[in-house]
């Protein structure tokens, strides 16, 4: 659907927030109706849809605040969920709608499906797969939002859940479990992101990655899915539905 729309941003002064400005801003059919972080009383009858890059704690709650007001609807960025947030943004989503993502980046996206076919294609027997990421020293939680969903990727390729499979970061004395996928992560300087999924086996190593250059390609993506999810039927997304990789 094509036309004027109005979105608000939460989190306007954290990093990507700040992204977010300057993307809308430079757009001629947005009209950025509230900025506004943690504390602030926006009026949200004047926005379609929010994008949200704040904290897990404030995201579960504005969902909880669009829901009970039946809008607008939201696009989330924010990770490090734990699981009464996870409860608080489903229970939302069968009222509103909401895409919510670990990653905005289409190259990303276009990732998760390779690691996803990787996975289905090399046996777990012969295939070890590693998860490495790296992100800026800010970066609280890890493994990164990203990384967890190509962890998903990879264990739905092997038709198991990643809780099953899951090894945390390694340290000590430990031998590595067959079948198992590892996470390891990074945090220094300015880094905006660095993924790699290594697939090896003792004959040879595929590595699949993805480097974020600018966080821009975040907030570019961000307001792709804004545009797609602002008329949708109540119900939570992702970037592949917004991409069109499945039928919404």
């Amino acid at each position: 659907m094509t036309g004027l729309f109005h979105v608000g941003i939460s989190g306007a002064r954290g990093r990507m927030g700040r992204a977010l400005s300057q993307v809308l801003d430079a757009r001629g059919d947005v009209v950025v109706a509230a900025r506004f972080d943690r504390g602030d009383q926006p009026d949200l009858s004047l926005c379609d849809v929010v994008i949200d890059f704040s904290t897990a704690e404030a995201s579960a709650e504005l969902a909880a605040a669009c829901a009970d007001r039946g809008g607008p609807a939201l696009v989330i960025g924010s990770t490090g969920f734990d699981a009464t947030q996870e409860a608080a943004i489903e229970a939302a989503a069968t009222r509103v709608a909401i895409v919510r993502s670990g990653n905005f980046s289409l190259g990303v996206n276009i990732l998760i499906g390779l690691v996803e076919h990787a996975a289905l294609r090399l046996p777990a027997e012969a295939w070890d797969i590693e998860i490495q990421e790296a992100h800026h020293r800010r970066k609280v939680d890890a493994p990164s939002g990203t990384a967890l969903m190509l962890g998903e990727a990879a264990a739905a390729g092997r038709g198991e859940d990643l809780a099953a499979l899951r090894t945390p970061a390694r340290e000590g004395l430990a031998e590595r479990v067959a079948g198992s996928i590892g996470f390891s992560a990074i945090r220094a300087g300015g880094i905006v992101g660095e993924h790699t999924v290594m697939f090896a086996s003792d004959d040879e190593v595929l590595t699949l990655s993805h480097s974020a250059i600018d966080r821009s390609l975040f907030a570019k993506g961000a307001v792709v899915a804004a545009a797609w999810v602002r008329n949708r039927r109540p119900g939570l997304y992702d970037m592949q539905d917004v991409l069109g990789f499945r039928q919404a």
